[in-house]
Protein backbone atom coordinates (compact mmCIF):
# COMPACT_ATOMS: atom_id res chain seq x y z
CA UNK A 1 0.00 0.00 0.00
CA UNK A 2 1.17 3.41 -0.91
CA UNK A 3 1.87 6.06 1.99
CA UNK A 4 -1.01 8.10 2.61
CA UNK A 5 -2.13 11.12 5.36
CA UNK A 6 -3.99 9.48 7.72
CA UNK A 7 -6.18 11.73 10.42
CA UNK A 8 -6.41 9.85 13.24
CA UNK A 9 -9.90 10.78 15.28
CA UNK A 10 -10.08 10.09 18.53
CA UNK A 11 -12.15 11.45 21.60
CA UNK A 12 -10.26 14.54 22.83
CA UNK A 13 -9.35 12.93 25.96
CA UNK A 14 -7.27 10.03 24.85
CA UNK A 15 -4.86 11.47 22.60
CA UNK A 16 -2.03 8.97 23.00
CA UNK A 17 1.56 9.96 23.81
CA UNK A 18 4.40 9.11 21.21
CA UNK A 19 5.84 6.88 24.25
CA UNK A 20 4.89 4.56 26.80
CA UNK A 21 7.96 5.64 29.16
CA UNK A 22 6.62 7.29 32.36
CA UNK A 23 3.33 5.99 32.43
CA UNK A 24 1.12 3.53 34.80
CA UNK A 25 -0.83 0.15 33.32
CA UNK A 26 -3.68 2.62 34.30
CA UNK A 27 -2.91 5.63 32.31
CA UNK A 28 -2.38 3.27 29.41
CA UNK A 29 -5.24 0.98 29.53
CA UNK A 30 -7.13 4.74 28.60
CA UNK A 31 -5.41 5.44 25.40
CA UNK A 32 -4.20 1.97 24.50
CA UNK A 33 -6.21 1.26 21.56
CA UNK A 34 -5.42 4.87 20.38
CA UNK A 35 -1.53 4.67 21.03
CA UNK A 36 -1.55 1.21 18.57
CA UNK A 37 -3.07 2.63 16.11
CA UNK A 38 -1.52 5.62 15.80
CA UNK A 39 2.13 3.74 16.73
CA UNK A 40 1.45 1.36 14.29
CA UNK A 41 0.68 3.21 11.01
CA UNK A 42 3.54 5.41 11.84
CA UNK A 43 5.44 2.21 11.95
CA UNK A 44 4.39 1.21 8.43
CA UNK A 45 5.62 4.61 6.65
CA UNK A 46 2.37 6.46 6.54
CA UNK A 47 1.99 10.55 7.59
CA UNK A 48 -0.45 10.40 10.55
CA UNK A 49 -1.59 12.86 12.61
CA UNK A 50 -4.14 12.43 15.95
CA UNK A 51 -7.16 14.29 16.30
CA UNK A 52 -8.54 14.63 19.73
CA UNK A 53 -13.12 15.99 19.35
CA UNK A 54 -15.46 16.61 22.18
CA UNK A 55 -18.15 18.40 21.11
CA UNK A 56 -16.92 20.54 18.14
CA UNK A 57 -16.62 19.27 14.74
CA UNK A 58 -14.86 22.60 13.79
CA UNK A 59 -11.70 21.52 14.28
CA UNK A 60 -12.41 18.13 12.12
CA UNK A 61 -13.76 20.53 9.06
CA UNK A 62 -10.34 22.45 9.30
CA UNK A 63 -8.17 19.94 9.33
CA UNK A 64 -9.50 18.27 6.68
CA UNK A 65 -9.55 21.23 4.40
CA UNK A 66 -6.32 22.65 5.25
CA UNK A 67 -4.33 19.00 5.11
CA UNK A 68 -6.17 17.01 2.78
CA UNK A 69 -5.77 13.50 4.06
CA UNK A 70 -6.16 10.90 2.05
CA UNK A 71 -8.37 9.04 4.68
CA UNK A 72 -9.79 9.65 8.52
CA UNK A 73 -8.89 6.82 10.84
CA UNK A 74 -11.87 6.97 12.98
CA UNK A 75 -11.75 5.78 16.87
CA UNK A 76 -14.50 7.52 18.11
CA UNK A 77 -17.23 5.83 20.86
CA UNK A 78 -19.20 8.67 20.98
CA UNK A 79 -19.62 12.93 20.46
CA UNK A 80 -20.53 15.46 23.03
CA UNK A 81 -21.16 12.36 25.08
CA UNK A 82 -23.87 10.55 23.83
CA UNK A 83 -22.32 6.81 22.32
CA UNK A 84 -24.94 7.04 19.59
CA UNK A 85 -24.23 9.90 18.11
CA UNK A 86 -20.63 9.08 16.49
CA UNK A 87 -22.96 8.30 13.26
CA UNK A 88 -23.52 11.54 13.08
CA UNK A 89 -19.41 12.38 12.96
CA UNK A 90 -19.45 9.67 10.68
CA UNK A 91 -22.22 11.68 8.22
CA UNK A 92 -20.49 14.53 8.64
CA UNK A 93 -17.33 13.04 6.78
CA UNK A 94 -19.72 11.79 4.48
CA UNK A 95 -20.83 15.23 3.64
CA UNK A 96 -17.27 16.59 3.27
CA UNK A 97 -16.73 13.48 0.67
CA UNK A 98 -13.95 12.53 3.01
CA UNK A 99 -13.18 8.82 3.28
CA UNK A 100 -13.08 6.72 6.27
CA UNK A 101 -12.30 3.75 8.24
CA UNK A 102 -15.16 1.86 9.99
CA UNK A 103 -18.47 1.66 9.61
CA UNK A 104 -20.97 3.65 7.45
CA UNK A 105 -23.52 5.81 9.27
CA UNK A 106 -26.68 3.78 8.59
CA UNK A 107 -24.54 0.60 10.36
CA UNK A 108 -23.62 2.74 13.20
CA UNK A 109 -27.09 3.70 13.75
CA UNK A 110 -28.98 0.68 13.41
CA UNK A 111 -26.17 -1.48 15.44
CA UNK A 112 -26.04 0.92 18.40
CA UNK A 113 -29.41 1.17 18.77
CA UNK A 114 -30.22 -2.27 20.88
CA UNK A 115 -33.62 -2.23 20.11
CA UNK A 116 -33.96 -1.58 16.74
CA UNK A 117 -31.29 -4.07 16.12
CA UNK A 118 -32.75 -6.98 17.75
CA UNK A 119 -36.27 -5.74 15.83
CA UNK A 120 -34.36 -6.61 12.60
CA UNK A 121 -32.68 -9.51 13.58
CA UNK A 122 -35.99 -10.56 14.52
CA UNK A 123 -37.51 -9.87 11.00
CA UNK A 124 -34.64 -11.46 9.53
CA UNK A 125 -35.53 -14.83 11.37
CA UNK A 126 -32.22 -14.67 13.00
CA UNK A 127 -32.17 -16.04 16.86
CA UNK A 128 -32.04 -13.97 19.36
CA UNK A 129 -33.33 -13.95 22.98
CA UNK A 130 -36.88 -13.18 23.40
CA UNK A 131 -36.75 -9.40 24.64
CA UNK A 132 -38.97 -6.39 25.61
CA UNK A 133 -38.42 -2.76 26.16
CA UNK A 134 -39.05 -0.74 29.41
CA UNK A 135 -39.41 3.13 28.68
CA UNK A 136 -38.49 5.36 31.10
CA UNK A 137 -41.45 6.99 33.40
CA UNK A 138 -43.57 4.41 32.48
CA UNK A 139 -45.87 1.30 34.47
CA UNK A 140 -43.39 -1.96 34.30
CA UNK A 141 -45.59 -4.45 32.84
CA UNK A 142 -43.85 -8.04 32.41
CA UNK A 143 -44.86 -9.67 29.14
CA UNK A 144 -46.25 -12.99 29.35
CA UNK A 145 -44.12 -14.50 26.81
CA UNK A 146 -40.89 -13.65 28.58
CA UNK A 147 -40.14 -16.45 30.45
CA UNK A 148 -37.80 -15.93 33.99
CA UNK A 149 -34.58 -15.81 34.85
CA UNK A 150 -34.99 -12.64 32.57
CA UNK A 151 -31.10 -10.40 32.20
CA UNK A 152 -31.57 -6.04 32.17
CA UNK A 153 -29.45 -3.57 30.38
CA UNK A 154 -29.58 -0.27 28.86
CA UNK A 155 -31.04 0.11 25.73
CA UNK A 156 -28.47 2.63 24.59
CA UNK A 157 -25.16 2.11 26.41
CA UNK A 158 -22.64 -0.13 25.84
CA UNK A 159 -19.31 -1.32 27.37
CA UNK A 160 -21.06 -2.97 29.49
CA UNK A 161 -22.43 0.19 31.80
CA UNK A 162 -24.81 -0.88 33.96
CA UNK A 163 -24.16 -4.44 34.01
CA UNK A 164 -23.53 -6.11 36.98
CA UNK A 165 -24.85 -10.02 38.67
CA UNK A 166 -28.04 -7.75 39.88
CA UNK A 167 -29.04 -7.88 36.03
CA UNK A 168 -30.27 -11.75 35.83
CA UNK A 169 -33.44 -11.61 37.50
CA UNK A 170 -35.33 -14.76 38.77
CA UNK A 171 -38.43 -12.99 39.84
CA UNK A 172 -41.16 -9.62 39.12
CA UNK A 173 -39.49 -8.09 42.25
CA UNK A 174 -35.83 -8.22 41.12
CA UNK A 175 -36.97 -7.32 37.87
CA UNK A 176 -38.75 -4.68 38.52
CA UNK A 177 -35.67 -3.22 40.69
CA UNK A 178 -33.26 -3.24 38.22
CA UNK A 179 -35.20 -1.61 35.71
CA UNK A 180 -35.56 0.93 37.66
CA UNK A 181 -31.77 1.23 38.42
CA UNK A 182 -30.95 0.92 35.02
CA UNK A 183 -33.56 3.81 34.38
CA UNK A 184 -32.31 6.32 37.13
CA UNK A 185 -28.29 5.60 36.74
CA UNK A 186 -27.77 4.86 32.86
CA UNK A 187 -31.38 7.58 31.99
CA UNK A 188 -32.09 5.37 29.41
CA UNK A 189 -34.60 2.62 28.62
CA UNK A 190 -34.17 -0.79 29.76
CA UNK A 191 -34.24 -3.91 27.52
CA UNK A 192 -34.88 -6.87 29.06
CA UNK A 193 -34.23 -10.47 27.23
CA UNK A 194 -34.80 -13.85 28.60
CA UNK A 195 -31.25 -14.85 30.03
CA UNK A 196 -29.61 -17.37 27.93
CA UNK A 197 -27.44 -19.97 29.87
CA UNK A 198 -24.62 -21.04 27.61
CA UNK A 199 -20.83 -20.21 26.25
CA UNK A 200 -20.39 -16.70 25.53
CA UNK A 201 -19.14 -16.69 21.73
CA UNK A 202 -17.70 -13.61 19.95
CA UNK A 203 -17.27 -13.63 16.34
CA UNK A 204 -15.62 -10.82 13.92
CA UNK A 205 -16.34 -9.75 10.45
CA UNK A 206 -14.27 -7.62 8.12
CA UNK A 207 -15.51 -6.24 4.33
CA UNK A 208 -17.62 -4.18 2.71
CA UNK A 209 -19.21 -6.17 0.20
CA UNK A 210 -17.44 -9.30 0.69
CA UNK A 211 -16.80 -10.40 3.64
CA UNK A 212 -14.19 -12.49 5.71
CA UNK A 213 -15.45 -14.23 9.14
CA UNK A 214 -12.65 -14.45 11.80
CA UNK A 215 -11.97 -17.40 13.82
CA UNK A 216 -14.50 -17.72 16.96
CA UNK A 217 -13.40 -16.54 20.32
CA UNK A 218 -14.67 -16.86 23.52
CA UNK A 219 -14.96 -15.48 26.69
CA UNK A 220 -13.66 -18.18 29.57
CA UNK A 221 -15.35 -16.73 32.71
CA UNK A 222 -12.84 -18.54 34.90
CA UNK A 223 -13.94 -19.26 38.50
CA UNK A 224 -16.50 -16.95 39.54
CA UNK A 225 -18.04 -17.29 43.22
CA UNK A 226 -20.48 -19.61 43.71
CA UNK A 227 -23.81 -18.50 42.71
CA UNK A 228 -22.64 -15.51 39.91
CA UNK A 229 -23.82 -16.26 36.56
CA UNK A 230 -21.37 -15.91 33.67
CA UNK A 231 -21.94 -12.83 32.30
CA UNK A 232 -19.62 -9.76 30.94
CA UNK A 233 -20.12 -7.59 33.77
CA UNK A 234 -17.85 -4.55 33.50
CA UNK A 235 -15.95 -6.20 35.87
CA UNK A 236 -15.58 -8.66 33.75
CA UNK A 237 -14.30 -6.99 31.16
CA UNK A 238 -12.28 -4.03 32.45
CA UNK A 239 -10.95 -4.86 35.96
CA UNK A 240 -7.84 -6.53 35.39
CA UNK A 241 -7.26 -7.43 39.34
CA UNK A 242 -10.68 -8.99 39.09
CA UNK A 243 -9.53 -10.89 36.38
CA UNK A 244 -6.79 -12.51 37.46
CA UNK A 245 -8.14 -13.41 40.57
CA UNK A 246 -10.85 -15.32 39.09
CA UNK A 247 -8.85 -16.41 36.20
CA UNK A 248 -11.24 -14.72 33.44
CA UNK A 249 -9.62 -14.51 30.11
CA UNK A 250 -10.52 -14.37 26.56
CA UNK A 251 -8.90 -17.15 23.78
CA UNK A 252 -9.73 -19.27 20.92
CA UNK A 253 -12.86 -21.20 20.92
CA UNK A 254 -12.06 -24.48 21.15
CA UNK A 255 -14.40 -27.65 20.63
CA UNK A 256 -16.91 -26.27 18.22
CA UNK A 257 -18.33 -28.73 16.21
CA UNK A 258 -17.98 -28.16 12.41
CA UNK A 259 -21.80 -27.58 11.74
CA UNK A 260 -21.66 -24.91 14.94
CA UNK A 261 -18.83 -22.94 13.04
CA UNK A 262 -20.03 -22.90 10.03
CA UNK A 263 -23.43 -21.62 11.58
CA UNK A 264 -21.46 -19.54 13.21
CA UNK A 265 -19.81 -17.70 10.40
CA UNK A 266 -23.37 -17.59 8.53
CA UNK A 267 -25.53 -16.38 11.15
CA UNK A 268 -22.57 -13.44 11.47
CA UNK A 269 -22.61 -12.72 7.70
CA UNK A 270 -26.18 -12.42 7.67
CA UNK A 271 -25.84 -9.99 11.06
CA UNK A 272 -23.72 -8.08 8.98
CA UNK A 273 -25.77 -7.64 5.91
CA UNK A 274 -28.94 -7.14 7.79
CA UNK A 275 -27.59 -4.49 10.15
CA UNK A 276 -25.17 -2.70 7.04
CA UNK A 277 -22.13 -2.76 8.38
CA UNK A 278 -19.27 -2.48 6.51
CA UNK A 279 -15.56 -1.97 7.81
CA UNK A 280 -15.54 -4.69 10.59
CA UNK A 281 -17.36 -5.88 13.21
CA UNK A 282 -17.89 -8.07 16.04
CA UNK A 283 -21.59 -9.98 17.10
CA UNK A 284 -21.71 -11.63 20.35
CA UNK A 285 -23.52 -14.82 21.00
CA UNK A 286 -24.85 -17.68 23.12
CA UNK A 287 -23.80 -20.76 22.36
CA UNK A 288 -26.01 -23.55 24.45
CA UNK A 289 -24.85 -27.02 25.30
CA UNK A 290 -27.19 -28.27 22.81
CA UNK A 291 -25.69 -26.62 19.92
CA UNK A 292 -28.54 -23.58 19.88
CA UNK A 293 -27.10 -20.40 18.61
CA UNK A 294 -28.98 -16.86 19.92
CA UNK A 295 -27.03 -13.68 18.63
CA UNK A 296 -26.95 -11.13 21.98
CA UNK A 297 -25.58 -8.05 19.82
CA UNK A 298 -23.79 -6.51 17.01
CA UNK A 299 -20.82 -4.25 17.79
CA UNK A 300 -20.12 -2.10 15.10
CA UNK A 301 -16.06 -0.94 15.06
CA UNK A 302 -15.17 -3.27 17.75
CA UNK A 303 -12.13 -2.33 20.18
CA UNK A 304 -9.05 -2.14 18.05
CA UNK A 305 -6.65 -2.35 20.36
CA UNK A 306 -3.56 -5.15 19.23
CA UNK A 307 -3.71 -7.22 22.88
CA UNK A 308 -7.93 -7.42 22.82
CA UNK A 309 -10.18 -10.11 21.38
CA UNK A 310 -10.34 -8.95 17.82
CA UNK A 311 -6.98 -8.12 16.47
CA UNK A 312 -5.70 -11.24 18.39
CA UNK A 313 -8.45 -13.39 16.23
CA UNK A 314 -7.52 -11.68 13.13
CA UNK A 315 -3.78 -12.75 13.52
CA UNK A 316 -5.33 -16.88 14.46
CA UNK A 317 -6.32 -16.19 10.72
CA UNK A 318 -3.04 -14.97 9.87
CA UNK A 319 -3.43 -11.66 10.09
CA UNK A 320 -0.82 -9.73 11.68
CA UNK A 321 -1.75 -6.49 13.57
CA UNK A 322 -0.04 -4.18 11.17
CA UNK A 323 -1.66 -6.40 8.18
CA UNK A 324 -5.05 -6.02 9.99
CA UNK A 325 -4.76 -2.17 10.01
CA UNK A 326 -3.99 -1.92 6.21
CA UNK A 327 -6.57 -4.04 5.55
CA UNK A 328 -8.82 -1.36 7.69
CA UNK A 329 -7.49 1.42 5.57
CA UNK A 330 -8.18 -0.65 2.54
CA UNK A 331 -11.94 -0.88 3.12
CA UNK A 332 -12.25 2.44 4.19
CA UNK A 333 -10.89 3.77 0.60
CA UNK A 334 -12.57 1.43 -1.00
CA UNK A 335 -15.92 1.96 0.21
CA UNK A 336 -18.53 2.85 -2.04
CA UNK A 337 -20.13 5.93 0.01
CA UNK A 338 -22.90 7.61 -1.80
CA UNK A 339 -21.21 10.72 -3.01
CA UNK A 340 -18.96 8.75 -5.16
CA UNK A 341 -22.14 7.71 -7.13
CA UNK A 342 -23.00 11.48 -7.15
CA UNK A 343 -19.24 12.24 -8.59
CA UNK A 344 -20.22 9.96 -11.25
Amino acid sequence: MKKLRILVAVHETLIPPDSLDGHDEREIDEWRTEYDVVSHLKRAGHDVRCLGLLDSLTELRAAIQDWKPDLVFNLLEEFDGVPKHDQHVVAFLELLRQPYTGCNPRGLMLSRDKVLSKQLLAFHRIPTPQFAVFPKAKRVVVPRKLRYPLFVKSATDDASLGIAQASVCADAAALRERIQFVHEQTGSDALVEEYVEGREIYVGALGNDRLSVLPAWEMDFGRLPEGQAPIATRKVKWDRRYQERHGIKTGPAHELSEPVIAALARLTKRIYRALHLTGYARMDFRLRNDGTIFVLEANANPNLAAAEDFARSAEAAGLAYDELLGRLLALGLGYQAAWRSAEG
